[in-house]
């Protein structure tokens, strides 16, 4: 247990980034522990399984974009992380409109279902060079250094294409 990463057999993050099943199950297996922990310091007491659940999620459908093997663990808490976020931004959102709603967690859910949907056709509608960016940037959360490394433009672009991507999906959430 001594350096960063050694929970994590290099050979089985390697398969499990290239699409192995098996090894994306093994390795959602091993990360629970970690993702639930994790999830306990991040988030409100009663978000933790949502959390856990929502992670173990993104990161079985995710594990392909997964660049350098060594930072696993920090993108792993990354996810978790921004779900306990997600999840408390609802929870306060709910709060705000709790008057409409009722009390009705069926209700919620659906409204939280809607609004993904909306958020994943904003993001679709986007053409390819905005998608990209926006996705690189909020799914993946990397800094505009890297997404201008990675795409191989400057930082000024990759600033001036989130600041429209986000003005058009505004746009199109609110028509």
């Amino acid at each position: 247990m001594s350096h960063h990463d050694s929970r994590f057999d290099p050979t089985l993050l390697d398969a499990a980034c290239k699409g192995d099943r098996e090894a994306i199950i093994q390795l959602l297996t091993i990360a629970q522990p970690d993702i639930r922990r994790y999830a306990k310091v991040s988030c409100k007491i009663q978000d933790v399984e949502d959390a856990v659940q929502e992670s173990l999620w993104l990161l079985y459908n995710r594990i392909g974009t997964l660049r350098a093997l060594s930072s696993f663990s920090g993108w792993l808490f990354a996810i978790v992380k921004r779900e306990c976020m997600r999840i408390l931004r609802k929870a306060m959102m709910k709060t705000e409109d709790i008057s409409d709603m009722g009390d009705d967690p069926q209700l919620a859910y659906s409204h939280q279902l809607e609004l993904r949907r909306d958020i994943s056709r904003a993001i679709q509608s986007l053409p390819e060079h905005y998608r990209e960016v926006v996705l690189l940037r909020d799914i993946e959360e990397l800094s505009v250094n890297d997404i201008a490394q990675v795409l191989d433009l400057t930082r000024e672009a990759v600033k001036a294409r989130l600041h429209r991507a986000r003005a058009m999906m505004r746009e199109y959430l609110l028509d």
